[in-house]
C-alpha cells in the first residue's frame, strides 16, 4: 500500500518524464528537418515560425547561413518557402494585396527582380518613385512578415525587354553585355552606386526583410566571360551587401554561372534527384534550393496559352519539400507587361512575349485565386504549425459599356505636330537616333522615309528589327520581317514617297543574342541591287508629350479608316472604379493607351484576346482611350468583367 509520500514521488516522477518527452520533442523540432509526429514515427514536415517574422526580431546577430545541409536563420532551422511577385509589373496600389496573399497561401519569402531599365531609362537619370519604389515594395513585404530576396541584376530575364538592361548600352557599337567590357562595367557601377545604397538599411542585419541577394541571374547560361561574376559579387560587398550571396541557373548553366562563396541554387520544372545531386556536386553539404520552380510559362504572339495542371505543380511542391530542400514560386504572381516592356525570344525563330505575364501563375493577371492557389494553401497547412492567414477579399470586376471610338487621326496627319524629322543619309537604328537629350530612342516604332524612281523588289537583308510596315505615297504594299525578308514594289511614274513604319516588337532577354538588340533599319534596306539613301527618321515613341501635342486635330471617324491611324473614345465609369478587361474583336494589331498610360499592345493572332486594366487607371466620369491601330480598326472597344486567354496548351 503506497503512501501518500510514495504518491508524491511518483507523480513527480511522471511529470519529469513528461517534461523530457516535451522538451525532447522542442529539440527534434528545431534541429532535424522532419518533424517526428507524436514523438515517435517519422512523417511529413513541420514548420513553426511564428517568431520567425520581420517584425518580431529585434535582436539579430546572425541573417540566414547555409550551413551544412539545412538554411539557419539566427541559428534556427529555416525552410525558404517563397514566390516571385514583381513590382514593376503590378500597380502600387495593388501591392498589398498581392502580398497578402502570398503570405494567406503559406509562404515566408518574396523574390523580386530589379529591372535596371526602368530605374535609369537615361543615362544618369534615375527614378526610384511611385511604381517603382522598391524600399516601399521591399518595407511593405516586411510589415505584412515577409522576408525578401532580392535579385537586382543587373541582368534579370524575366521576359523583359533586353533582360532589364537599358538599350542606350548599345549605342556603343563594341558593346558587350554582361561581360567585363569597360562600357557596361562602368555603367552597371553608376547603376550600382545609386541602387545599393538604396537597399543596404533593408538588409536582415540592419533591421530589414532581406535575407539574400542573388549575385546576377542565369549567368551560365550566357558564360562570356569568367572574371564577370566575380566582378559582381565584388561590387555588390564592395556597397554593403553583407547577407548571403546566391546565384540561379538552370541544369546546364549551373557550372558556368557558379562563383566560388555564392551558394549555387537551381532553376527547374519538372522535379528530379538527379538535378539535386549535380547541384551537389558543386557544393557538398550546403542546403538545396529551388529559386524558380517555375508553375505556368510565358506566353507568344501567335502561339498557345501556356498551362501548367495544378496537380502536377502539386507533385513537384512536395517532392522539393520532401527532399529538404527550400523552394520558390516563380511566378506566384506575373502581372502584366504594360507599355512597350515585353521581352522576346529568338533561337530558331523571334517570337515575341505577349502583354499578358499571367504566366498560368498561382494567382491570376489580375490577383484572383486560382485552383493552384487553393492546393497550395491546403499543402502548406499541413506543414506549418501557426494557423494561416484569413485570405483577403477578391477584387470585384466591372463590364464597362462598350466604347465607341468618336475621333481619329491618321499617322500621316499626325507627322504634322511632330518635331522635324531627322534626316540622315543612311537608316540609323533606334537607339543611335539623335532623341531624348543623345540617349536614343528605347522602344515603339521608328518611320523610315525615302523618295524612290522605280519599282521592283524592296530587300531587307535581314537589317529590319522586327517588323515594319512598307507604303508607297502612304499606300499600304505589304510587310516584311524575319520570315518575310522581300517585298515587290510596283513601278510607278516620277518620284514616290517611300514610307516604311517599323515596330521594335521586343528585344530577346535570354540567350547569346543580346548584343544583336538594336532596332529599327540597323543597315541597309535595298531597292533592287541599290541601297535606299536620304532619309527622314520619325520618332514614334509614344510618349504622353506626343498625344498632347495631338490634342487640338482630332477630326471626327470617317464611315472607312485604314491604319496607320489613332483613334479616341470616352469609357464612362461611375463613381465605384473597378478592374476591367477590354477586348478588341474587329482590330487587328496596335497600341492601347488610357488616361495617357500605355496600356500594351494587341494583336489579332492571339492567344491573348484581352487586355488588363487596373482599376487604379481609371477615375469617376469620362475615362480617354486612343487605340493606335496598324492595319484596319474595329467598331468599338468591349469592356469585360473576365478575361480571355485564348486557345490553351498544357505544357508537360
Amino acid at each position: 500500500m503506497w503512501t501518500t509520500s510514495g504518491r508524491r514521488r511518483e507523480q513527480r516522477r511522471k511529470l519529469g518524464l513528461l517534461l523530457l518527452v516535451i522538451v525532447g520533442c522542442l529539440v527534434v523540432r528545431r534541429y532535424l528537418p522532419l518533424k517526428l509526429d507524436g514523438c515517435g514515427s517519422l512523417g511529413a514536415p513541420r514548420f513553426n515560425w511564428s517568431d520567425m517574422v520581420p517584425i518580431q526580431r529585434w535582436n539579430r546577430h546572425l541573417g540566414l547561413q547555409a550551413k551544412d545541409s539545412e538554411f539557419l536563420l539566427e541559428g534556427s532551422r529555416f525552410r525558404i518557402f517563397g514566390g516571385s511577385i514583381h513590382y514593376f509589373r503590378v500597380p502600387r496600389e495593388y501591392w498589398k494585396d498581392r502580398l497578402l496573399k502570398l503570405k494567406a497561401c503559406g509562404l515566408n519569402t518574396l523574390t523580386t527582380y530589379i529591372p535596371w531599365n526602368l530605374h535609369e531609362p537615361e543615362r544618369g537619370k534615375f527614378n526610384f518613385s511611385g511604381n517603382l519604389d522598391v524600399e516601399a515594395f521591399v518595407q511593405m513585404a516586411a510589415d505584412i512578415g515577409l522576408w525578401v530576396i532580392l535579385r537586382p541584376g543587373p541582368y534579370i530575364c524575366s521576359e523583359w525587354d533586353l533582360g532589364g538592361l537599358p538599350s542606350w548600352l548599345l549605342q556603343d557599337s563594341s558593346m558587350e553585355l554582361r561581360t567585363t567590357y569597360a562600357g557596361f562595367i562602368k555603367a552597371v557601377d553608376l547603376y550600382f552606386n545609386q541602387l545599393i545604397p538604396r537597399v543596404v538599411p533593408l538588409q536582415y542585419t540592419q533591421g530589414g526583410p532581406i535575407i539574400a541577394v542573388q549575385v546576377e541571374n542565369e549567368y551560365g547560361s550566357y558564360d562570356k566571360d569568367p572574371n564577370y561574376m566575380p566582378y559582381i559579387k565584388m561590387a555588390l560587398l564592395k556597397r554593403g551587401i553583407v547577407e548571403l550571396l546566391m546565384t540561379s541557373d538552370n541544369k546546364d548553366g549551373l557550372s558556368g554561372g557558379y562563383v566560388e562563396g555564392v551558394l549555387a541554387t537551381i532553376n527547374l520544372k519538372n522535379v528530379d534527384s538527379i538535378i539535386f545531386n549535380y547541384l551537389q556536386s558543386f557544393q557538398d553539404n550546403k542546403p538545396t534550393m529551388v529559386t524558380e520552380f517555375w508553375t505556368g510559362w510565358f506566353d507568344t504572339w501567335g502561339g498557345p496559352h501556356h498551362i501548367v495542371d495544378a496537380d502536377d505543380v502539386m507533385v513537384s511542391v512536395s517532392s522539393i519539400i520532401q527532399m529538404g530542400a527550400s523552394l520558390n514560386l516563380y511566378m506566384f504572381h506575373g502581372g502584366t507587361n504594360f507599355g512597350f516592356m515585353n521581352g522576346a525570344q529568338h533561337f530558331t525563330d523571334y517570337q515575341a512575349d505577349v502583354t499578358s505575364y499571367d504566366y498560368d501563375a498561382i494567382l491570376t493577371e489580375a490577383g484572383d485565386y486560382t485552383p493552384k492557389f487553393f492546393k497550395l494553401r491546403e499543402y502548406f497547412s499541413t506543414l506549418i504549425d501557426n494557423p494561416l492567414p484569413q485570405l483577403p477579399a477578391l477584387k470585384p470586376k466591372a463590364s464597362y459599356h462598350a466604347v465607341r471610338p468618336s475621333h481619329y487621326i491618321s499617322l500621316w496627319d499626325a507627322l504634322e505636330h511632330m518635331d522635324k524629322p531627322i534626316e540622315s543619309e543612311k537608316p540609323v537604328n533606334m537607339e543611335n537616333l539623335s532623341v531624348n537629350q543623345g540617349n536614343g530612342q528605347s522602344y515603339g516604332y521608328i518611320l523610315y522615309e525615302t523618295s524612290i524612281y522605280e519599282g521592283g523588289t524592296l530587300f531587307s537583308k535581314d537589317h529590319i528589327r522586327d517588323r515594319a510596315q512598307v507604303f508607297v505615297n502612304k499606300i499600304y504594299i505589304g510587310y516584311i520581317d524575319y520570315l518575310v525578308e522581300g517585298l515587290t514594289i510596283p513601278r510607278g511614274q516620277g518620284h514616290r514617297k517611300l514610307s516604311i513604319l517599323v515596330e521594335n516588337c521586343g528585344r530577346v532577354n535570354y540567350g547569346l543574342m543580346l548584343n544583336k538588340q538594336r532596332k529599327g533599319l540597323i543597315g541597309d534596306i535595298y531597292l533592287n541591287d541599290s541601297p535606299l539613301r536620304n532619309f527622314k527618321i520619325y520618332s514614334l515613341e509614344m510618349k504622353a508629350d506626343f498625344f498632347q501635342r495631338l490634342s487640338s486635330t482630332w477630326s471626327p471617324v470617317p464611315e472607312e479608316t485604314t491604319g496607320p491611324a489613332f483613334f479616341r473614345g470616352t469609357l464612362h465609369v461611375g463613381f465605384i472604379v473597378l478592374d476591367t478587361f477590354l477586348k478588341l474583336e474587329g482590330w487587328v494589331k496596335g497600341v492601347v493607351f488610357i488616361n495617357g498610360q500605355n496600356l500594351g499592345r494587341f494583336w489579332s493572332i492571339g492567344p491573348q484576346e484581352t487586355l488588363y486594366l487596373p482599376g487604379p487607371w481609371l477615375h469617376p466620369g469620362e475615362n480617354e482611350i486612343i487605340v493606335f491601330e496598324e492595319q484596319k480598326s474595329g467598331m468599338i472597344i468591349q469592356s469585360m468583367d473576365t478575361p480571355y486567354l485564348g486557345r490553351s496548351h498544357y505544357v508537360d
